[in-house]
């Protein structure tokens, strides 16, 4: 019997340091089923690995953290128990892009962009809310109100205008869709969106515009008496 965690570690970017992290973590058991990349930048990269234990005792992971903090540079960002079937997150994100194109009106799409855009980057709660009403479109999970999540994008909007970079919330990310005047939230509990995550989200977010966009002269179309439609 194993079980499976997922372990988020500060490293420095240079070879070798993977090898030695992969070495503190057989010394306990463990075996790296999983990796992957999710920022990198000034000499440092964060990756996120899929770590399988022998048994279940919770100690194990106490013993596998003190390990890998033995690594020179290394530090543990989070472990938590995967607690979902594991997905190829490439694989994931095809299927998704996939479903997001394939959805039968404008509607369907904002709800299916929520759903999958939450297990994508694996936030706890999303939702879609209107800029231009301040109402909630759609959501998954515990959300907040929609009158928080549309503070939230205006003052990020702000924000964005005298600085550069992320801004609000670590454990929060947004993601416009210009076109439907609508914004896609997520969040979790403490641990922060990487740029991998973020652009992840804006890539799906884009995909919806630009379908809604398209769906919308459909119907547009469909509906206008001169187009014979």
């Amino acid at each position: 019997m194993t079980t499976t965690y997922i372990l988020r570690v500060w490293m420095p970017d240079r070879p070798g340091a993977l090898g030695a992290l992969a070495s503190r973590i057989g010394a306990v058991g463990g075996d790296v089923a999983g990796i992957d990349i999710l920022e990198r930048g000034a000499g440092r990269v964060i990756d996120e690995l899929v770590v399988e234990l022998p048994g279940d005792d919770p100690a194990l992971v106490d013993l596998l953290v003190a390990e890998i903090h033995q690594v020179d540079g290394v530090d543990v960002e989070s472990i938590r128990l995967a607690t979902l079937t594991l997905r190829d997150p490439r694989l994931d994100a095809l299927e998704t892009a996939a479903m997001l194109v394939g959805a039968p009106s404008a509607a369907d799409a904002v709800v299916e962009l929520c759903t999958h855009a939450v297990r994508a980057v694996g936030a706890v709660w999303g939702a879609v809310v209107d800029l231009r009403t301040d109402e909630l479109v759609t959501s998954a999970g515990d959300a907040p109100s929609a009158a928080w999540l549309a503070a939230f994008v205006a003052g990020s909007q702000s924000s964005a205008r005298v600085a550069d970079g992320d801004t609000g919330p670590s454990d929060v990310v947004w993601a416009p869709l210009p076109v439907a005047g609508y914004a896609l939230v997520m969040g979790r509990h403490g641990e922060a969106f990487r740029a991998r995550e973020r652009r992840q989200a804006a890539a799906l977010a884009r995909i919806v515009d630009a379908r809604f966009r398209d769906m919308r002269i459909i119907e547009s179309r469909s509906a206008h008496p001169s187009t014979g439609w």
